[in-house]
Order: structure tokens, then C-alpha cells, then sequence
């Protein structure tokens, strides 16, 4: 691939990675040896349901602390991770009663720090860290980049999804050794081979 498609690509996929993340997963994108088919392995319910936490946490956060505090919510099946910065511990422990109080939360991981919010250059770099791990997702294809949620706040890389142990090992390394990232913080919710086997779609048949 020549330093110009290479450059293109992670130019998308900084732009689309963000949507991919949360969608239900009909797309494919080709970057590499091949092509890769985006598909979530929680349920429709689960992923709407998941959207809802967000919304309503962020919301209840915001109308208590505003822009006291900088809170990010990622849910996926149901397990809330906090990240951003609260302005002290009491805050820090407030915020995750506040989200422990929406429904449906199952469990909540609260990586926030305390201290004032990141820069918006800090957070643009972020997102660049964001889109660099799930490029390199692709390129390894090691598993399917989709089942890896990632989500990076001041150069930590926390990674989230249902995935097996070898799939988060993978996922953990690849994001270790991407350029920029300080940390990998594991999040996910590992589960066996049969059911990952059971989760996944089967593989689309080719046209005729």
C-alpha cells in the first residue's frame, strides 16, 4: 500500500471510527490484506439500551456538575466506564452514584481523574490515538476490529467489548505498542470461544 492510500485510510477512519463504533454493523472497510465485516455481538436491544445509559448518564452528570467536571460515559452491554477528569475525589464518587442510579446499569469501571479537564489539543490528539489502534485492529486481523470498543482520555487506551481471552490479549498488545499511547487500561467482558461462536454472525455466502 503506498504511503498515500496509507494516509487515506487513517484519515477515514479518524473521521468514521466514532460511528462504527456504536452502529449495528452492516459496513465493511478494506484496508490491508483484506476486507472486514463490522458486526456487534450484543443484541439490537442491548446496543439501544446501551445508547440510553450514555445519554442519560451524561445528561444527570452535566445538570450536577456542568463544566465543573469533564465526563465521558461509554456503555457497552451494559458496563459504564467513566473516564475524563472530576475536580476532586468527592466528586469523583458523586458522579458514579449518579450513573449507578440510571437504569439498566449492570457495572461501572470509574477511570475517572482528579484534576483539571484535558485541552481540546489533548483531546484531539485522543481521538487520533483512537483511530491509530482501531487501524492497526485492522491491519493485524486478528479478530474483528468491532468487537474491540476503544476509547483513549489523556493517551490511556481503555478497551471494552465482549471478546475471548485471545481476542483481548491481541487487542491489548496492538494497543501497547501503538505510538502516543501511555497506557492500556482492560475493560473488557471476556467470554469463551463457543459462545463468541454463538454471538457471531455466519459468514456472509458469496454473490452467485
Amino acid at each position: 500500500m503506498t504511503l498515500f492510500l496509507q494516509a487515506r485510510s487513517l484519515l477515514l477512519l479518524a473521521v468514521f471510527v466514532p460511528f462504527l463504533a456504536g452502529c449495528f454493523g452492516v459496513a465493511a472497510v478494506g484496508v490491508g490484506a483484506g476486507a472486514l465485516v463490522f458486526a456487534d455481538r450484543r443484541q439490537a436491544e442491548t446496543i439501544a439500551t446501551d445508547e440510553g445509559i450514555k445519554i442519560r448518564a451524561s445528561n444527570r452528570v452535566a445538570e450536577k456538575y456542568g463544566s465543573r467536571a469533564n465526563v465521558n460515559v461509554t456503555s457497552y452491554n451494559r458496563t459504564v466506564l467513566l473516564t475524563g477528569e472530576a475536580p476532586d475525589a468527592a466528586a469523583k464518587a458523586e458522579i458514579e452514584t449518579i450513573v449507578a442510579a440510571v437504569p439498566n446499569v449492570k457495572a461501572i469501571s470509574n477511570e475517572l481523574q482528579i484534576g483539571p479537564a484535558t485541552t481540546l489539543s489533548q483531546r484531539a490528539n485522543d481521538s487520533f490515538i483512537t483511530s491509530k489502534v482501531k487501524a492497526r485492529f485492522i491491519d493485524a486481523n486478528q479478530f474483528a476490529a468491532n468487537h474491540i470498543k476503544v476509547v483513549t482520555e489523556n493517551s490511556m487506551v481503555y478497551l471494552m467489548g465482549l471478546a475471548t481471552q485471545r481476542e483481548a490479549n491481541a487487542a491489548v498488545e496492538i494497543a501497547r505498542t501503538t505510538a502516543g499511547v501511555h497506557k492500556v487500561i482492560r475493560v473488557f467482558e471476556i467470554i469463551s470461544d463457543a459462545e463468541a461462536h454463538r454471538l457471531d454472525p455466519p459468514p456472509s455466502k458469496p454473490a452467485q
